[in-house]
């Protein structure tokens, strides 16, 4: 990539992203967009409260920065939990990684790698070369400094690590002392509940558990199956609400929000049909055993009990009474829990294949993108394109479009990843995006890292393995890796900066909440609730990661572009956390194991590519030691996952009966024990959110926001549906032409 290619994507993205920037600053202060841009906390505004002048609200400002500044660690875990917290960790740890990466390499690598001699006569395609390492000549003394930058980076990054680690195993143990009483903590989750004739599985549940835990276990929930009546009665009541909410009386005589009655009738019907469901489970046991899935919740008397059964296998064939804690009740997948257990693996199975199928065709818009960033092998490779790199926008086209296409292709991977680990069984929404982010990482780390490095100039790396052979390959990497530093600093401004320009603005939620308010008339307009997108953010932000320690002492100028991103997600995803985003469910802090391992396959990476540059330059010394490196990173890796990852997948026996007792001593148990039966209290799948009865509200919704005027958007307008705005559309207009 030549260099005025690199400044022509440099100035699109800072335009693009300064404008965004502003018009985001302007929208937020309007009050027709309280609901899209403070979804957590606001959804009105307070009577007789002293709002913007109207000159005030179209004048940009960076307000929305300095209070996202201000938000201490409190506020970030009263909206976001410890995942929030654990997120903005890993963005803070990449500041501070790269930002001594940056002074290191800046000041001591690139002078070596700019003042080289290797590369004597510069052409437009090799203008980024001379400040890379590729401009050091063989044995020079130079190369010391990259060597010197490599040690200082690695043990900086064994540190922070370390750290980082520890205050999340702390924040997890404070978690479980800070909410002694989460339903979770007493329930375990039962599947692969064996068939026994005569009987149904509520039986056969009651009958094992009350035989092998008789002091502890206490009582038990099975999952039904629910039916099309159900789905169709949920489905009835998001369309009730949708009219009950929408005011026609401009258009139509005003009949007919008037005329529906003050209670809910679809409530109603509900509670009915739930009542009659109870009675029928008793008068014919035979039809009930057809409705209930071999899965059950089991509610013990005491912490300790609950957490043996989860940890115990039940039975010789460990594919019968499979047990583990069950997720909060928020927190439950119910479609998946009907999944016979048995057929788990064949659904992982398939769901690896269709990934690998997946990873496979997206090497074509990897290629095509490789394409456009080779525009004079391209032009030799296809005759019909010769005159293309003689174009006045040629610039565009080998700057801006190829990480731009990247980018459009790179979102299809999140939903596909997300829909995969749905595939597999996953019974808990936090599960299953857990399950949806690793995916993503492993696609992202081989399809638009690794593949992008073997593809770059592939037309040239073709011809140079079929004659020199797969041994030359080591040499072969240690040449072209450092070429493709520019691509993937264009790509980091098209998808990184740009893609925090996007989720700040929230386009697609802004243009449904003008629409429903100037077309469809609704004064409250429209805002859904939805949870922070880990599976998408933590997979950029951790590629990125990668990106900078691969290219930090090869290619130092990616590095300026990585804090530039990093700084404004600091920015970014805090003002997210506390105002857009709702925490329905959290994995407390699961993620961090997910980061740190990523941020280790980044280091071998580095000190692999540097071992082997070092060895390639004639400097065997420093490639000797660079690979001792890769020995003690590995050595720390496994000190980390035998120190902290056991508190990450276990709870301590010592802290559940220290809580056990006091509850006992307190008086507290069965109060404790009542709500708890209640707690999982659904019929199935279909049949409503989540409980409202919960133990202990793990979060609390902060009451003052940025300026002090609004109140928490209520939860009964979050279940709007896209089919049910457009039956309302549909009605108004039908409305309007009578």
């Amino acid at each position: 990539m030549i260099l005025p290619a690199l400044l022509t994507s440099a100035g699109f993205n800072i335009v693009i992203c300064v404008g965004f920037f502003s018009l985001y600053s302007i929208l937020r202060k309007q009050p027709y967009n309280l609901k899209v841009y403070f979804g957590q906390r606001l959804a009105q505004l307070k009577p007789g409260q002293k709002n913007l002048y109207f000159f005030d609200r179209l004048i940009p400002s960076a307000g929305w920065l300095v209070k996202a500044w201000e938000a201490t660690d409190d506020d970030l875990y009263a909206c976001g939990g410890i995942d929030g917290l654990v997120f903005i960790g890993l963005i803070v740890f990449c500041i501070r990684i790269f930002s001594i990466a940056a002074v290191l390499c800046i000041f001591i690598v690139l002078p070596v790698n700019l003042f080289g001699q290797a590369i004597e006569q510069t052409t437009p395609d090799s203008q980024m070369d001379i400040f890379t390492i590729r401009n050091v000549p063989e044995g020079s003394t130079g190369l010391w400094a990259h060597f010197f930058a490599l040690y200082v980076i690695s043990i900086s990054a064994y540190v922070l690590l370390y750290v980082e680690f520890k205050n999340v195993a702390r924040l997890r143990l404070e978690q479980a002392i800070k909410f002694p009483r989460k339903p979770s903590h007493y329930t375990v989750l039962v599947r692969g509940i064996p068939w026994s004739p005569g009987e149904s599985y509520s039986e056969v549940v009651s009958k094992h558990f009350s035989s092998w835990y008789n002091l502890s276990y206490l009582a038990h929930q099975m999952v039904y199956r629910s039916g099309a009546i159900q789905k169709l009665m949920m489905e009835t009541e998001k369309m009730y609400k949708v009219l009950a909410e929408t005011t026609i009386t401009q258009y139509v005589q005003p009949i007919t929000v008037e005329a529906l009655p003050s209670s809910n009738p679809l409530k109603i019907v509900a509670s009915e049909t739930e009542s009659t469901f109870r009675k029928h489970k008793h008068n014919n046991k035979k039809d009930m055993r057809d409705l209930e899935c071999a899965a059950a919740f089991v509610f013990f008397r005491n912490r300790y009990a609950a957490m043996v059964a989860s940890h115990t296998i039940q039975a010789k064939d460990p594919m019968l009474w499979v047990t583990d804690f069950a997720p909060e009740p928020h927190d439950v997948y119910w479609a998946n829990l009907c999944i016979p257990y048995r057929y788990l693996w064949i659904r992982k199975t398939l769901v690896f294949i269709g990934s690998i199928l997946f990873s496979v065709w997206f090497l074509l818009p990897t290629s095509l993108v490789q394409g456009l960033c080779n525009l004079a092998q391209l032009e030799t490779t296809f005759p019909f394109l010769r005159g293309i790199a003689d174009r006045k926008y040629v610039n565009i086209i080998s700057g801006y479009l190829p990480s731009l296409v990247l980018t459009f292709f790179v979102l299809l991977v999140p939903p596909v990843m997300l829909m995969f680990a749905t595939l597999e069984g996953a019974v808990s929404r936090s599960g299953r995006k857990k399950s949806a982010c690793c995916k993503v990482i492993i696609f992202f780390f081989w399809n638009i890292f690794l593949y992008n490095l073997f593809t770059g100039t592939w037309w040239d790396r073709m011809h140079l393995l079929t004659v020199s052979g797969l041994k030359d390959m080591a040499t072969l990497l240690g040449v072209l890796v450092p070429g493709q530093a520019p691509f993937f600093m264009t790509y980091i401004m098209t998808t990184g900066w740009a893609s925090l320009a996007y989720e700040l603005m929230q386009p697609f939620v802004l243009i449904v909440n003008w629409f429903c308010q100037f077309v469809l008339m609704r004064p409250e307009g429209y805002g859904d609730l939805y949870t922070f997108p880990y599976h998408t953010e933590v997979p950029r932000a951790l590629l990125f990661a990668l990106l900078g320690f691969t290219f930090s002492i090869l290619a130092p100028l990616i590095l300026p572009f990585l804090l530039v991103y990093y700084f404004f997600a600091y920015f970014v995803y805090r003002n997210q956390i506390l105002n857009v985003y709702i925490t329905r469910y959290n994995t407390n802090g699961s993620y961090w194991p997910i980061a740190h391992n990523s941020a280790i396959f980044s280091l071998i990476v580095m000190q692999s590519v540097a071992s082997i540059i070092f060895g390639m330059k004639r400097l065997g010394t420093a490639s000797g030691f660079a690979f001792i490196l890769i020995i003690f990173t590995l050595l720390f890796n496994l000190y980390c996952r035998h120190k902290f990852l056991p508190l990450f997948t276990n709870k301590a026996v010592q802290d559940l009966i220290e809580m056990d007792r006091h509850d006992e001593h307190s008086g507290k148990l069965e109060e404790v024990l009542s709500r708890l039966l209640s707690s999982y209290n659904r019929v199935g799948p279909y049949t409503g959110n989540h409980p409202t009865d919960l133990l202990s509200p793990e979060y609390e919704v902060p009451k003052d926001d940025v300026d002090d005027n609004q109140a928490v958007v209520t939860s009964s307008k979050q279940e709007e549906t896209r089919f049910g705005l457009y039956f309302c559309f549909l009605f108004k207009v039908s409305n309007i032409i009578k």
